[in-house]
């Protein structure tokens, strides 16, 4: 076994070599192509910072971006290539140690390459060199998990914790506080749950079996420890601002802060066993481990009887601010005029007269017309005169059978007079016969009626015919209206 291991060792300290070679005859960033394969060799030891001065100062704001780039794709490279845990594990404690003490913009550039290539996400890696390696080669994947979500968090947050701390208000010797104590409740519903899950992927950084003795994961698990007590923190300076604003909230959104506010008890508890088993580790005998309370049950109670209780909807307090938003106003320009508006008059609708029906002995007696009528209509059905449809009125009236009695006849009478017929005309005749006369007598009446206006039409020419021929098919329905009777 042990003659296997020393193979292994041979085998990869010649493969560095040949690599270093290569990088320093072919490749155009020959500084940085070295540092990086000796910081990131198959020696079981921690990068020395020599090589990790050079891989930061390559990645600082001082040099072009396209040698940024080239430095975070040379450690892409060389991590998805490997097959061994140490050379895997090596290029993970160097991104972590660039986040952590790089410059911003390499971190800016790594979430622009990590959407496009997920190199952090190492679900398949495994290395089968031997038995024990399987056990490096988990924590590898449960390493790479934790940094990839250190990025996610990140996009969310908008900064980082590490670097990221403001003082309280106030002068003496009160400690400092994250940014999420001083968020509004919708930035906190956002951000505290990021901030849980980040926790979450750095508590199951546990070391297992014979990783948990391994010196090279030591360190970056030393690492982790670091993070781990500003992520508690600003978790902790969260979950009291969230209680601050807790009563304030909709239901909707208390039920998003119950939801966190159990996680975080939960997470209390899961974080102190973490620390428990990390102080036996050698590198973690420096370390000063906080004191992790968890929040008080009684108070979960309360903000469960809450919810039950909690508005549906936020109370709006200007009821013109919502729909003042939707108004969609014109500002004309300074150098536009704009034009007085003029106030508008309602015109008031006139009622039109009527116009005066002429009488049938005036449209008798005016001259004929010259003009001959268009063959088209004969019956003249279609003509637009006023007069005619007057006329057929007027013959309508006049055609009409009165019943008996004295008071109806006068009554028809008076209000042919004041219509303007003749009195001594066939239409008065018409209208006061008597209903008492016998069938016979009222057929002749009728008929020397007729004939007598017929007479009358032929003596209007042309035009006037075509206006008796209309007004004459009247009369046959009148005779039938009146023989029916």
């Amino acid at each position: 076994m042990s003659a296997l291991q020393s193979w292994r060792k041979a085998y990869g300290a010649l493969k560095d070599t040949t690599t270093v070679s290569l990088a320093s005859l072919n490749s155009d960033f020959k500084d940085l192509d070295v540092a990086i394969v000796k910081a990131t060799n198959h020696v079981e030891c921690p990068p020395k910072d020599r090589h990790l001065r050079k891989i930061v100062a390559a990645s600082s704001m001082a040099r072009p971006q396209a040698d940024v780039a080239y430095c975070i794709h040379a450690l892409a490279r060389r991590l998805t290539k490997t097959r061994s845990w140490i050379v895997a594990l090596k290029t993970l404690v160097v991104i972590h140690r660039l986040l952590r003490d790089g410059d911003p913009t390499f971190r800016e550039e790594l979430l622009n390459f990590t959407q496009r290539v997920q190199i952090l996400q190492l679900s398949n890696f495994k290395d089968n060199s031997s038995p024990i390696a399987w056990d490096y080669s988990s924590w590898v994947r449960t390493y790479g998990l934790f940094l990839e979500e250190r990025l996610q968090c990140f996009r969310i947050l908008k900064y980082d914790i590490e670097a990221e701390r403001l003082p309280k208000q106030g002068q003496g010797t009160e400690k400092a506080h994250s940014q999420t104590r001083e968020l509004d409740s919708q930035a906190l519903l956002e951000q505290m749950p990021a901030l849980q899950q980040l926790l979450y992927r750095l508590i199951g950084c546990q070391p297992e079996g014979a990783a948990n003795t391994n010196y090279l994961v030591q360190y970056a698990l030393a690492l982790v420890l670091k993070e781990s007590f500003k992520i508690y923190c600003a978790i902790n300076d969260g979950i009291i601002n969230l209680v601050d604003k807790f009563f304030e909230m909709p239901r909707h959104d208390a039920l998003k802060a119950l939801e966190i506010y159990r996680r975080a008890g939960q997470q209390a508890g899961n974080l102190s066993d973490f620390y428990e088993n990390c102080r036996g580790l050698e590198l973690a005998r420096n370390f000063q481990f906080p004191t992790l309370r968890e929040p008080p049950q009684t108070f979960l109670s309360t903000m469960e009887e809450y919810v039950k209780e909690a508005p549906r909807m936020v109370p709006i307090k200007d009821p013109l601010e919502f729909p003042e938003r939707l108004l969609l106003t014109y500002k004309p320009e300074e150098s536009e005029v704009v034009p007085e508006p003029v106030p508008v008059q309602e015109e008031v609708p006139q009622m039109e007269e009527p116009a005066p029906v002429p009488s049938l002995t005036e449209v008798a007696s005016s001259p004929p017309n010259t003009k001959v009528a268009d063959t088209g209509d004969l019956l003249g059905l279609s003509d637009p005169n006023p007069s005619v449809s007057a006329i057929e009125e007027s013959n309508a009236l006049a055609l009409a059978i009165a019943p008996t009695g004295v008071n109806t006849s006068t009554t028809s009478t008076a209000t042919m007079q004041d219509i303007g017929f003749d009195p001594t005309g066939w239409e008065l005749a018409l209208v006061t016969t008597s209903s008492s006369n016998t069938n016979s007598l009222a057929v002749d009446s009728f008929y020397a009626s007729a004939t007598d206006f017929l007479q009358a039409c032929d003596s209007l020419g042309p035009s006037g015919a075509v206006n008796c021929n209309h007004s004459s098919f009247l009369v046959s329905a009148s005779f039938s209206q009146f023989w029916a009777g």
